[in-house]
């Protein structure tokens, strides 16, 4: 049982990197296809052939990085790493809690310590060459200590909270424990435009002008209740951009990039915060934090069958298992379910997103969304051929061609 465990660990983490590999070998070979004639204005030659050799260098970057990432994971389970840091977690604490607090904090410290010189190549490299980069060293440097900070925070109460919920009550362990990271969730969900972003960004509310009142007709015309509507910073890290909303109920907040502003006109503009109140109107954000709570609900309920398996832990060369242990070859072994419940995911996300195109459409923003999206997609270099396997697996909004066209009814 154990041997069987071992090579089917090992094989999972073998057939994920080779599907994320024909994905991205499948979207370089679709690069090669004609633009659409419905998307002929998005790129001039010039910038067409910039977007190409962006798209391929972000390709061969994903197939170094998701070798290095497979190679390594392979590595740590093989060479029996996993049941090394358990003994020394056993050795340095008879608390459960705290064991599974220096169990996770070593992998997350080696895998933050490894991402750190593909961030810089991506960052400086890539993204700078393009063009896209605004990040400066320092701000780098201080984004990855940040974020350090705050996700083994956040990592750890979760954690924390889950083992001491195990130690409590074995037998309602998944249940107790899906309710506490439910609420922990939501209070993040809830409060994330004022706990997590001022972290990274400046937000400032939008002044009075001709566009803060194309937003409030707009909202009165559709009956569509904003509390704030902010501007975040986000040009000191990037030329991309985005808009979004957060909260619920009243508290809802329009938070815009600056650098959305910059690159669409007031019209344009409207029409994407068009698409983000249809997204509220047909409830998106309920039903996606509920499916999302539903699959928590999966993970748990699999996770309590094999926690204290220790034909799971021998797999991983431990004598016995342990909370946190069974915990990390779970993972491993959960990775087709996860693709799958990914898969569902994007494809009610995809339905989701022409929903709220068509919600712009209805309200005479069609138009003005196209023009959005083809500009938007032109400054970030997107590619406007996937391959449809790949949307299939990996897209969580319709291709542009897709949207296009349905706006364009």
């Amino acid at each position: 049982m154990v041997q069987i465990l071992f090579w089917t660990i090992i094989a999972i983490v073998i057939a994920e990197f080779a599907l994320n590999t024909t994905l991205t070998v499948l979207n370089i070979k679709s690069s090669k296809e004609p633009v659409p004639e419905i998307l002929a204005d998005v790129y001039d030659s010039k910038q067409y052939g910039r977007q190409q050799a962006y798209s391929m260098q972000r390709r061969k970057f994903s197939l170094i990085a998701g070798t290095f990432s497979t190679a390594v994971t392979l590595a740590i389970f093989a060479s029996g790493l996993f049941a090394t840091f358990d003994g020394a977690a056993r050795s340095l604490s008879g608390s459960p809690v705290v064991r599974t607090l220096i169990f996770w904090g070593i992998f997350y410290l080696i895998s933050w310590l490894i991402n750190i010189p593909f961030d810089i190549y991506s960052t400086f490299v890539i993204e700078e060459r393009f063009g896209f980069n605004k990040t400066t060293r320092v701000t780098f440097i201080s984004d990855l200590f940040k974020e350090l900070a705050m996700n083994l925070l956040i990592l750890g109460t979760i954690l924390s909270l889950c083992n001491w919920i195990y130690t409590l009550t074995p037998d309602c362990f998944w249940i107790l424990a899906w309710a506490a990271i439910s609420l922990f969730s939501l209070f993040i969900q809830y409060f994330y435009s004022q706990l997590i972003v001022p972290l990274f960004n400046r937000q400032t509310p939008l002044p009075e002008g001709e566009l803060r009142s194309a937003i409030e007709s707009f909202a009165r015309k559709v009956d569509f209740k904003v509390k704030d509507i902010y501007v975040m910073d986000s040009s000191k890290r990037s030329t991309h951009a985005n808009a979004y909303f957060t909260g619920f109920g009243r508290r809802k907040r329009i938070v815009l990039y600056d650098t959305l502003i910059e690159q669409l006109d007031t019209e344009e503009i409207v029409s994407v915060l068009a698409h983000e109140a249809g997204h509220c109107k047909y409830k998106h954000n309920i039903i996606s934090t509920a499916a999302s709570l539903a699959t928590t609900l999966l993970m748990l309920y699999i996770f309590n069958l094999v926690i204290s398996s220790n034909a799971l832990a021998a797999a991983a060369g431990a004598q016995e298992a342990s909370f946190h242990l069974n915990l990390a070859i779970f993972s491993l072994l959960y990775t087709p379910v996860n693709i799958v419940t990914d898969v569902i995911s994007n494809i009610i996300s995809r339905r989701h997103e022409r929903q709220a195109d068509e919600f712009a459409r209805r309200n005479g923003f069609g138009e003005p969304l196209v023009r959005g999206l083809k500009k938007l997609s032109a400054r970030s270099l997107g590619n406007l051929t996937p391959h449809p396997f790949t949307v299939f697996v990996e897209y969580s909004h319709p291709t542009l061609k897709q949207r296009v066209e349905a706006l364009s009814e």
